[in-house]
């Protein structure tokens, strides 16, 4: 016999239930933020820590000095031996710049504050930046409020008054390292400085946009963080981008061509940028990597320009002697069609090109692929 007293329909109809999981969904969100905070604030302190013994054993004499980066190659190898990735020579070097260019000293509360190193504000300087408030609000009790990620932004900002304008801009209304970015690049303290109204400027520039948002799970994925902690860089694109590379490795290494597989996700850095290769793959019969990048949407300009990025990093970085050029694969696919385009990269010769793409796949064969599996995905999600 049925019972028609449903205990979890009556559980859902129960009045403020609906707020109750919204509120402690909220309340996880932000501790969730707040966890990841706390760690970066950890990280960013070690930074500068590293940095200070980096600068003090530089002045341990001329002899030392006179090694300069041959110190931070030998030092990047030790320590990438002892404690994982994160600590490249020009991860190091940031590291040094880092405490060179802010000292942390005592505030009147005891608390500790960094400051940058910055000469006197005077001039159209002094007069646009008058109305910020106190460098460092009395309620962070952290020397550094930002992230390791807005350091590292602001570091290549040369101009140290432009710098600590960021900073204080960044600091004063919580920015994001990407609305940080897009600030430093259209010029918004050089235009502030020009303004004649720098307090509606400073106010305009203190509005979020949709894309400046960062959620927490990106903020727990910065790369910097999962080096400092040497942890797998567990990374998942959107379900339809991640189903559909994951089915064309497996088509492409049961093709019987001589593929192997090499990498999924591969994270690179190419000065501070951070790309992802969707996929690595190597060819036996070619001797030669094969970068593949899948996009969601239709073939532009800036994804050839994006593969060649990636083809020259390739080249640069991945390549083992013997082999040959590294090939790119970019798959476009849009709602009712696909786009298959290969990036050969630095093979010019027709005979070196002809020879390549005899080897690999034919476009119509993988577009007619993606196609495939993706009416079969669409076909059952509607079935889920």
């Amino acid at each position: 016999m049925t019972n028609q007293h449903d205990p979890d329909s009556s559980l859902l109809a129960l009045e403020g239930y609906t707020h109750l999981v919204a509120d402690i969904s909220e309340l996880i969100e932000e501790h969730r933020r707040q966890a990841a905070r706390s760690v970066n604030s950890i990280l960013t302190l070690a930074y500068w820590e590293i940095g200070r013994r980096i600068v003090e054993f530089e002045q341990g004499g001329e002899e030392r000095a006179a090694y300069g980066e041959q110190l931070l190659a030998r030092l990047s190898v030790d320590l990438i031996a002892r404690h994982g990735r994160g600590f490249s020579r020009q991860g190091l070097q940031k590291m040094r710049s880092f405490y060179l260019g802010w000292e942390i000293r005592p505030t009147v509360s005891g608390k500790l504050a960094a400051q940058a190193k910055c000469p006197t504000l005077s001039g159209e300087s002094s007069a646009a930046l008058a109305v910020l408030p106190a460098r460092f609000p009395a309620a962070l009790t952290g020397a550094f409020p930002l992230s390791w990620s807005h350091y590292v932004s602001l570091i290549s900002v040369e101009d140290p008054l432009a710098r600590t304008f960021y900073e204080s801009e960044a600091i004063r209304g919580a920015w994001s390292v990407r609305q940080l970015d897009r600030q430093v690049s259209t010029q918004f303290f050089q235009r502030t400085v020009r303004s004649r109204d720098p307090a509606s400027m400073l106010a305009r520039g203190q509005e979020h946009r949709p894309e400046d948002l960062v959620s927490w799970e990106e903020e727990l994925r910065d790369p910097y963080l999962l080096e400092f902690l040497n942890l797998k860089d567990e990374y998942s694109e959107r379900d339809l981008e991640e189903s559909l590379i994951r089915h064309l490795e497996t088509f492409l290494l049961e093709l019987g061509n001589g593929f192997t597989f090499v990498a999924r996700q591969k994270r690179i850095r190419i000065g501070d940028e951070w790309y992802r290769m969707d996929l690595l793959l190597y060819h036996r019969r070619l001797k030669c990597l094969v970068v593949i990048d899948l996009k969601i949407g239709k073939f532009t300009p800036a994804d050839a320009g994006q593969m060649n990025l990636y083809l020259n990093y390739a080249r640069e970085n991945l390549m083992e002697p013997g082999e040959n050029e590294p090939v790119g694969l970019i798959l476009c696919s849009v709602r009712n069609d696909a786009v298959v385009h290969y990036a050969l990269g630095g093979i010019n010769a027709n005979v070196v090109a002809s020879h390549y793409l005899t080897g690999l796949p034919d476009e119509q064969t993988l577009r007619h692929e993606i196609m495939t599996t993706r009416r079969a995905l669409a076909l059952r999600r509607t079935e889920e």
